[in-house]
């Protein structure tokens, strides 16, 4: 052939629709063969049961570790109710203590005043008894005294209680009474009087006496030393 002859065309005798239908169905084919090749390999080793069960195993284990921590929560938070219980009730119990505690030493104190209520001198007409002081602070004193009458009778007594504490500040005497004079005093059969007297700085209390008056008499008188 020389090259001025005519070109040719040389057509496929199969129409391209028929082609690629034709290239679909190979690939179609395949892809089912290897579905088929892969499930049937995966139950041929028993992976897939395998795996369902695993999977059923771990639900109940998560369902189980669920129950377990529903229920350690459910002790916790009984616990944290229990504890805090306690912590208010022992509060309270020692409140309770501290609170006896003050009863008892008031009791014991009225005990030891009513231990001296003993028979005195009927031509006495008051009597002070159980006169007792005690240093609370360097700078504050406490005293009672308790004040009875020996015969009972039907008019009550009328007069003052005078409280004088004596000692030293700064090597010197040193004298003081209540702030606010004698007290008055007023009872049928017995009475009983304390107070806190607050002290100058520097004084060292040497002796405590009670004086009952009745207008300008002196019905009792008692010293008592620290």
């Amino acid at each position: 052939m020389s090259i001025s002859s005519p070109r040719m065309i040389v057509r496929s005798t199969l129409p391209w629709p028929l082609r690629w239908m034709a290239v679909a169905l190979v690939l179609g084919f395949s892809a089912a063969v290897a579905l088929w090749a892969f499930e049937f390999g995966k139950d041929l080793a028993g992976l897939d049961g395998h795996s369902r069960e695993e999977l059923s195993q771990l639900r109940q284990e998560l369902s189980h570790l669920r129950a377990d921590r529903d229920k350690a929560q459910s002790i916790a938070n009984t616990s944290g109710s229990l504890l805090t219980a306690e912590k208010a009730l022992r509060e309270k119990l020692v409140s309770q203590v501290r609170q006896l505690e003050s009863d008892n030493l008031s009791l014991r104190d009225d005990l030891g005043f009513f231990e001296k209520l003993l028979p005195v001198n009927s031509a006495e007409v008051v009597s002070i008894r159980g006169l007792q002081a005690e240093m609370l602070l360097p700078t504050q004193l406490k005293w009672q005294v308790l004040v009875l009458r020996p015969v009972k009778t039907a008019a009550p007594f009328n007069g003052t209680l005078e409280i004088t504490v004596a000692g030293t500040q700064a090597a010197k005497p040193w004298l003081m009474t209540l702030p606010g004079g004698p007290q008055a005093l007023q009872f049928q059969q017995y009475r009983h009087v304390e107070g806190i007297l607050d002290l100058p700085p520097a004084v060292v209390v040497k002796t405590v006496t009670a004086k009952v008056l009745e207008g300008a008499s002196v019905r009792s008188v008692q010293t008592f030393r620290l």
